[in-house]
C-alpha cells in the first residue's frame, strides 16, 4: 500500500532502507559481482537503484523548472527499459561493490533530505510537474527509493538462494 503522506514515506524510506542495508552488509565483494543468466549482478542491482533515485531528482527538478521531463530517461521509452538498463549496467561497469553501496547509501540521504525538506503537500498535494500523469511527487519518490528498496531486497535473497 503506497504512502499517503509525508510521515508514512519518512517511515516507509527509512524501514525498507534499514532492511536492504543490513543484507548488502552480509555480501562479501567476490559475491556481488557474480553475474546471473541475465548478466547482473547484486553489485548492479544496488548501482541500478541509487541510479533511479537521481532519475526521480531529476524528473523533479525538471519539472519544477519548466523543463521537459524525459521518462524514463532522454532518448528512451518505457518500453526500453530493458535496453536502458543494460546500458547502465555498461556505465557503471567501473563501480566495485564497495563503491555500489556507497552510492546508494549516498543516494538514500539525498532522497531522504528531498523528502525531509519538502512539505506534505508539496508531496501529496497534486502531481508531479512536468510527468504528464497523475502521480504525486511523493508516489514517485517511493516508487524510486522503498518500492525499488524492497524489489533489490528481492532479488539479493533470490540471488544468494540460487548460489546456494
Amino acid at each position: 500500500m503506497p504512502a499517503h503522506s509525508k510521515t508514512e514515506l519518512i517511515d516507509i524510506t527509512q524501514k525498507d532502507f534499514g532492511k536492504l542495508e543490513k543484507l548488502i552488509e552480509t555480501i562479501p565483494p567476490d559475491v556481488a559481482l557474480q553475474k546471473d543468466a541475465d548478466d547482473t549482478s547484486i553489485k548492479d542491482v544496488i548501482a541500478h537503484r541509487a541510479h533511479w533515485i537521481d532519475l526521480f531528482l531529476g524528473w523533479y527538478w525538471d519539472g519544477q523548472a519548466g523543463k521537459t521531463v524525459h521518462f524514463p530517461a532522454e532518448g528512451y521509452k518505457w518500453s526500453e527499459l530493458k535496453r536502458y538498463n543494460a546500458d547502465l549496467r555498461q556505465r557503471q561497469s567501473h563501480l566495485d561493490w564497495p563503491q555500489a553501496v556507497t552510492l546508494l547509501k549516498k543516494k538514500h540521504g539525498e532522497l531522504t533530505g528531498f523528502i525531509n525538506d519538502r512539505s506534505n503537500d508539496e508531496l501529496y498535494g497534486g502531481p508531479m510537474k512536468g510527468a504528464q500523469n497523475d502521480w504525486r511527487p511523493g508516489r514517485w519518490a517511493e516508487a524510486s527509493g522503498p518500492s525499488h528498496y524492497r524489489s533489490a531486497a528481492k532479488y539479493i535473497r533470490a540471488a544468494l538462494r540460487a548460489r546456494g
